[in-house]
């Protein structure tokens, strides 16, 4: 499993880095990256702390552990800033949380994310045809969660990204332990989604591309 999405205690998520990456690794994790919620409040606060600590660990664990951030109800037009700063700050996975039908999340926040560059639209919800194409485009890939709450558009993001050839990952926006799941849970839940069983590998190797991307930056 590569994991592109998960929280510890520098948010809301449950873990340490250290204890979250541990748990990811016994289960068979082969990267994880955590991307604790951040808007204007503690962006500056939050990135730097996972930063050092996964620097800390690197030569201590057994997978591939990356510093990220998930962008989480910021107005839209200040999205392209924060994206720009998280990287500045150095986050190498930037999330935005998107339209999600389980919260209110501020209309236009996928197009903003997805115009300013952002590796992920996590949760994207009934996503537009326009904002679709737009992310095919620019390469911005969409979640397939298996959260509670979020995963209930998963069908739709599936649908429509596979008939207009945006790429899929799949994550957990994990909080908790039991948040963690195995590769053979998540083809279940890619195959739940309406992900066809010949395609599910293509999925798995969207995120191994977008977590050497990210590796890939200095």
């Amino acid at each position: 499993m590569i994991d592109l999405h998960t929280h510890s205690l520098f948010s809301d998520g449950e873990l340490l880095p250290a204890e979250l990456i541990q748990r990811a690794s016994v289960i068979g994790y082969k990267a994880i990256a955590i991307t604790d919620h951040v808007d204007q409040s503690n962006i500056d606060i939050v990135i730097p702390r996972i930063v050092k600590a996964l620097k800390a660990l690197k030569d201590f664990v057994s997978i591939t552990a990356i510093p990220g951030a998930e962008i989480t109800h910021v107005p839209p037009a200040l999205i392209p800033s924060m994206v720009k700063e998280a990287r500045q700050l150095g986050a190498k996975i930037v999330v935005v949380h998107g339209e999600t039908i389980a919260e209110p999340v501020a209309e236009g926040t996928n197009r903003a994310a997805i115009e300013a560059g952002a590796d992920i639209v996590s949760h994207p919800g009934i996503i537009s045809t326009e904002d679709l194409l737009l992310a095919k485009e620019k390469g911005v890939a969409l979640e397939i969660t298996s959260r509670k709450g979020h995963s209930l558009s998963n069908g739709h993001v599936v649908k429509e990204g596979i008939k207009f050839g945006v790429p899929l990952v799949i994550n957990t926006d994990a909080h908790s332990p039991a948040d963690l799941i195995t590769d053979e849970t998540a083809k279940k839940i890619l195959l739940s989604a309406g992900i066809d069983e010949n395609r599910i590998e293509s999925i798995f190797e969207n995120s191994k591309a977008l977590m050497e991307k990210a590796l890939r930056r200095d």
